[in-house]
């Protein structure tokens, strides 16, 4: 059953990074700076690749920065709301996370997806953190794909912002 479990969480994270790739492939560069509530669109897609990076992590010691955070800001500090990333660093930060998610994954047990998450403030298991882990992407994603399909003309079609059920597409 494991096996099957890990198989299908990475299905998700996979379908939803596909989708919050293609978005961002997608948000024309004069766009990057727009505002989503109190965050910009790179503000925002650095917030999401962060925390998917950080609760991928076995534990919170566990996350280890990378020399893009140097850029991006620290998310964990209170009270600071990072620069964010430029829209090619922040497409070359998921395809890291992509591949951190497929060995943080591959490495999971029946035990460790049964454990308490390891982050102070979630108070649920692992595994559950991996659920709630796609469901940030997804939430940020809707933000990102509703504001370029409200501001942006070409944006309003669905063959531009496509849903993915499952999986990594190219």
């Amino acid at each position: 059953m494991t096996d099957y479990l890990k198989q299908i969480l990475l299905n998700q994270y996979e379908a939803s990074l596909c989708m919050l790739r293609e978005t961002l492939e997608a948000c024309p560069h004069a766009a990057w700076n727009d505002k989503i509530a109190v965050r910009t669109l790179g503000q925002t897609a650095y917030h999401t690749l962060f925390f998917t990076d950080y609760y991928l992590s076995p534990t919170e010691r566990d996350f280890q920065y990378r020399p893009l955070h140097a850029i991006g800001g620290d998310e964990l500090a209170d009270g600071i709301n990072p620069p964010g990333l430029p829209q090619p660093a922040a497409l070359t930060y998921l395809h890291e996370i992509r591949t951190k998610a497929r060995d943080i994954l591959a490495a999971e047990t029946d035990q460790s997806l049964q454990a308490p998450a390891a982050f102070a403030y979630r108070k649920f298991s692992r595994g559950e953190l991996h659920i709630y882990n796609v469901r940030h992407v997804q939430h940020h994603t809707a933000q990102f794909q509703a504001h370029l399909r409200r501001t942006i003309p070409t944006m309003q079609s669905d063959d531009v912002l496509q849903w993915r059920g499952s999986g990594w597409r190219e």
